[in-house]
């Protein structure tokens, strides 16, 4: 993990704010959905990035009628309604 040497304060309602710098950095726009994760005693946030409903790949997604699903399960299901 690569420090960056910013420091920032949590707010009354538990806010933080994040760089604007690193925001650019890392492709993070104004109202990007955040995902959180916890590792032992550290938070991560990461930029969300849906997954396919069936197998929770994050490879090839493709939305349909709001669903995402990668490439992968929809041959496997056109291959299924086939039979």
């Amino acid at each position: 993990m690569k420090s960056t040497g910013i420091v920032r304060k949590i707010d009354d309602l538990g806010r933080m704010v994040i760089p604007i710098e690193l925001r650019k950095t890392l492709n993070i726009s104004k109202k990007d959905p955040m995902e959180i994760f916890v590792d032992g005693n550290k938070i991560i946030l990461q930029k969300y990035e849906p997954g396919c409903e069936f197998c929770g790949s994050m490879e090839n997604i493709v939305e349909y009628e709001g669903h995402d699903i990668c490439t992968h399960c929809i041959n496997k299901m056109k291959e299924k309604a086939e039979e």
